[in-house]
Formats: structure tokens, sequence, C-alpha cells
């Protein structure tokens, strides 16, 4: 399976860091897990605003289910470690950082989302967490993140029944804080004009 990547860019001295892979899922495999969390460390030197974004079909698809399924025991362990690093790196940059979010944001990709400070969706994104009906449950954080954020119940329900949410939904009950037709844009224009106040 094609490996996710990352582009890195500026505007209006905001960072933008792009998931991009050649299939257009930006899996969280492994390598790309480590890559970003390298990228993020180096960022954070910087104390910028910070913004991931996908594509216009997919956020992130989150983890390579093949890659998983591969692991040992402990493999699976180090990989769930990486993860919760990397998320924790996101949670504690010491600038504001937003998920710009189209298309699918799943799984790991969610859990990513979550480790964000602000999620702006655009009107056609789709939110979940479909582990469980594969027989598996999120190591890098979700389980914590997502229930401070939506409350216990929509949580839960989100978890067990691996339902997908739309755009809409994900806003009503606090998923996301805002929908707009271009989530990049209204992100740089919310980060600059928190520097105006």
């Amino acid at each position: 399976m094609p490996g996710t990547t990352l582009h890195l860019e500026r505007k209006d001295d905001v960072h933008i860091l792009r998931l991009q892979s050649d299939d257009g899922t930006n899996r969280l495999t492994k390598a790309a897990v480590l890559a970003t969390s390298d990228t993020v460390r180096g960022l954070s030197r910087s104390a910028q605003a910070l913004i991931i974004i996908g594509n216009d079909r997919f956020f992130s698809a989150g983890a390579d289910l093949v890659e998983i399924a591969a692991l040992s025991g402990s493999e699976a362990y180090e990989f769930s470690r990486i993860g919760r690093e990397l998320m924790g790196l996101i949670e504690d940059f010491p600038a504001p950082v937003y998920a710009a979010i189209s298309g699918y944001c799943m799984g790991g990709g969610l859990d990513l989302a979550l480790a964000c400070r602000y999620r702006i969706a655009s009107r056609h994104a789709i939110f979940g967490h479909r582990g469980a009906a594969l027989g598996l449950i999120t190591g890098w954080g979700g389980t914590r993140r997502l229930p401070r954020l939506i409350g216990k119940a929509y949580a839960v329900e989100m978890f067990i029944t691996a339902e997908k949410i739309a755009a809409s939904r994900a806003l009503e009950i606090g998923l996301v804080d805002a929908i707009a037709d271009d989530p990049i844009a209204e992100a740089v224009h919310r980060i600059v004009g928190q520097r105006g106040k």
C-alpha cells in the first residue's frame, strides 16, 4: 500500500501540514506517524500556529489495517506508544493547532483531529471510529479525548456502534467547532484574527 507523506507550507505565517498519499486515503502508517512526530516536534520551536489537513476526499482513513494485522504483540504495543506520543505532541503544541477536515476522518485520523485544539469541517466531512466493527479499539488516546469533548454518552455510542456521522451532526454534538466551505481558509482567518486581539 502506498505510504503517506507530508507536505509543509506556510500561509500568513501559519504552518500548514498536509497528509498525502498516492491512494489519497492518507493512512497513518508507522512511518507516517514517526515522520509527523518529527515534523511537529521541529515546528514546535517556532511557536507558530499549525493547521493539519488532508485532501478533499480524506483527512485521514486512520491506521493501515494491513500493517496492524501483521504486527506482533510487542510491535503493536510500540505502534500504540508512538501514536500516543504524536497525539501528545499535537495536544501540547505551544501554539494553536487546527484540524481542517474535508472528506473522511476515521479511526486514527479522528484521534489526530481530537488531539488538535480546534476542528473545522467542510460540509461533506464524515467522522467515525470504525474499530468496533473490526474488533479493534484505538490505542492513541481517542477513548479519553472524545468523551471529554462530546460527553460520555455520545462517545460510547460512536465507539460501540462504529457509526459514521456527518459534519452537521458533528457540529451539533460538539465534535467540531465550525463548518466552513473552505476549512483551511477559515482556520487561517481565525488564527490571524486571534493575533489582532
